[in-house]
């Protein structure tokens, strides 16, 4: 399977091939972890410092029997973790009453708990948050929670035994996949609840997928010839406390979004041309005076995508003054969305190398109880990708509108025009579709993390709602993605109309790509296959790959 993604710089544009991991067959020690990895073989090495979002796609896609890459600690990471450790082994010494350690939680943290309780108390609390409800998550994205868990143990700020971190590791190389809700989490402090499932799983208790089979947690840990983690001091909390769940579905979609808005600008370029509509609104002095760099990126990947065109020349000196808005003002509304989905990577780039769990163990003794458990950098940075998705299907829907309407297409109403009329529907209902999608996503856009409910006896007063953003954001996508889909159907149809007459050399592939697996429409069919095709050439990444030498 052919995979990209764009990866947008600062400055001009760069729509590149998805970063591989370099496999190297000798030995190779993790010295600097450029890129966030180093490899053995096919192994990557965490040291919560240099972890990369492409590397977190690798590793959340290798969801087969057996993983074929290894994730392991990288060198120096476990003398971190040890000098961690020691410092809560010396409170337990100390008699000393540390938050998380020998003291209850929450509101309960007045309750200090004797050293001979302080073992059952990690476990208690587990069992005890592990409430979550709703459909369960997806392997990839429970993938990527292990992976960023681990990692930001890897940091050693968070007082755990080495053999914690190892064990979350030892589950995920082996293809041991918990039973995880996706409901429940208030993204402080941090994803309780999706985070407890996963950690039941570690102590031989819940629910995993294994080799096939769901099974309970002991038989699977079993059969994966691992042993159940005993938790002591500190351990059950290092593990609950943190924004994984929320992080891990956030970088899954920001990743899916990057491509998404390409695929936005190369069905945006096909419907020009499908309408004869004009390129001057993508002239590059256009952006110079207005200096936003979104703006300048679109409208360049545009003209790319129409250079070329036997269309564009065809209408140079027609009588159109200007197009909709929808067709117009691509630039600056793909441009817009362009800033916001970059703005949500360098979050996700900082929160997947973070220590997030509470409290904080730091070498010098020093143990900080605060709030780096709280999901609002998240929660925030899912909004902004939410409305951007949502945006790049509006205008989608409009064009696709466009396409179907015959005064201002030029072409047959609902391009049904090699149809009997009346008798056959063209693509009607394929524009009803995406216009309750894009409804819907209209509903959807509405921003969790302006909302908090108090909880904890009002100790924990205010909260993120990180995962509820970061579960509509994937949804919003999806939803797009059709429309999109949707609208290169319809664009394609379109082209079908403008005789001999090619398009720029960018859309001509697409329409050839397309064509491969959609026939034109000469009578009525069942359409939901054939946008489905183009939905999985989307998520493949080959519709993008036929025009990679243009946006590169």
């Amino acid at each position: 399977m052919h995979c990209v993604s764009s990866l947008f710089v600062v400055m001009g544009f760069s729509l590149k091939k998805q970063p591989r991991i370099t496999i190297r067959e000798e030995y190779e020690k993790p010295v600097g972890l450029k890129a966030g990895i180093s490899m053995t073989d096919r192994s990557i090495f965490l040291d919560g410092e240099s972890l990369t979002l492409e590397a977190v796609r690798e590793i959340s896609r290798d969801t087969g029997k057996h993983a074929s890459i290894r994730v392991a600690l990288a060198e120096g990471c476990l003398d971190k973790i040890r000098a961690s450790r020691q410092v809560v082994e010396d409170v337990l010494k100390s008699g000393k009453t540390v938050y998380g350690v020998n003291t209850g939680f929450g509101a309960l943290s007045h309750v200090s708990i004797s050293n001979e309780q302080v073992d059952q108390l990690q476990a208690n609390l587990v069992r005890s948050h592990a409430a979550g409800t709703g459909p369960i998550l997806e392997f990839p994205v429970v993938r990527a929670m292990m992976l960023l868990r681990a990692n930001t143990l890897a940091k050693g700020f968070s007082g755990v035994r080495p053999v914690v971190v190892e064990t979350l590791l030892a589950l995920l190389n082996a293809g041991v996949y918990p039973k995880i809700p996706s409901q429940g989490s208030l993204g402080a402090s941090g994803d309780l609840a999706p985070l407890a499932h996963m950690t039941l799983v570690l102590i031989g208790e819940g629910e995993a997928f294994y080799q096939g089979d769901w099974l309970p947690g002991a038989e699977a840990l079993k059969r994966a010839n691992l042993k159940p983690l005993t938790l002591k001091a500190k351990e059950g909390l290092a593990l609950l406390n943190g924004t994984q769940m929320m992080t891990a579905m956030g970088a899954l979609t920001l990743l899916q979004a990057e491509s998404l808005l390409a695929v936005a600008e190369v069905a945006g370029a096909m419907t020009i041309e499908a309408v004869k509509g004009s390129q001057k609104p993508f002239d590059a002095r256009v952006a110079q005076v207005r200096a936003h760099v979104g703006h300048a990126q679109s409208a360049a990947m545009i003209r790319s995508l129409l250079a070329g065109s036997e269309i564009m020349e065809s209408h140079r000196d027609c009588a159109k003054v200007q197009d909709a808005y929808s067709l117009r003002c691509i630039p600056q509304v793909h441009g817009a969305a362009r800033e916001l989905i970059a703005s949500a990577r360098k979050t996700l780039e900082i929160e997947i190398n973070s220590a997030t769990d509470n409290p904080l163990v730091f070498p010098n003794g020093d143990i900080i109880s605060q709030g780096n458990f709280h999901g609002e950098p998240v929660a925030m940075a899912m909004e902004q990708l939410a409305l951007a998705l949502c945006e790049l299907g509006s205008i989608s829907e409009r064009r696709i509108d466009k396409l179907m309407n015959p005064a201002f297409s030029e072409l047959p109403a609902f391009l049904a025009g090699k149809q009997q009329e009346g008798l056959n529907s063209g693509l009607m209902i394929i524009h009803y579709t995406a216009a309750s999608l894009v409804s819907e996503n209209k509903i959807l856009a509405h921003p969790a993390v302006v909302d908090t409910i108090p909880t904890s006896n009002d100790k924990e007063d205010h909260v993120s709602m990180g995962a509820i953003a970061a579960r509509k954001a994937a949804k919003i996508l999806e939803h797009t993605r059709w429309v999109l889909a949707a609208e290169l159907l319809a664009a394609a149809e379109g082209l079908e109309y403008r005789g001999d007459l090619q398009p720029g050399h960018g859309v001509w592939r697409i329409y050839q790509k397309i064509r491969e697996t959609v026939p034109p429409l000469t009578v009525d069919r069942t359409l939901a296959g054939d946008v489905a095709h183009l939905v999985q050439h989307i998520e493949d990444g080959s519709l993008l790959a036929v025009v990679q030498d243009l946006l590169s």
